[in-house]
């Protein structure tokens, strides 16, 4: 594997980032917020927290090879 066997904070700002991102420009959340969370970043943090997402991490190596690493694997560790 490359890298650590879990989500870096790199990785989970990204993920965060990007699917709040989504979620602002109108894209379906993947389960029902609560009453206490209302902004595109809380939502994508809980659906993160849940395990929900269907995203795949790619990380890459400097001589150009890379390994794919689906998001729930690296949330069990």
């Amino acid at each position: 594997m490359v890298g650590p066997p879990k989500l870096t904070r790199f990785e989970r700002a990204r993920i965060v980032g990007a699917r709040a991102l989504q979620i602002a420009m109108g894209a379906p959340t993947l389960m029902e917020p609560s009453e206490a969370v209302s902004n595109p970043i809380d939502i994508a943090i809980q659906e993160l927290e849940n395990g929900i997402l269907p995203m795949t991490i790619r990380r890459t190596l400097p001589d150009g090879t890379f390994q794919d690493i689906p998001l729930r694997w690296l949330l069990q560790n």
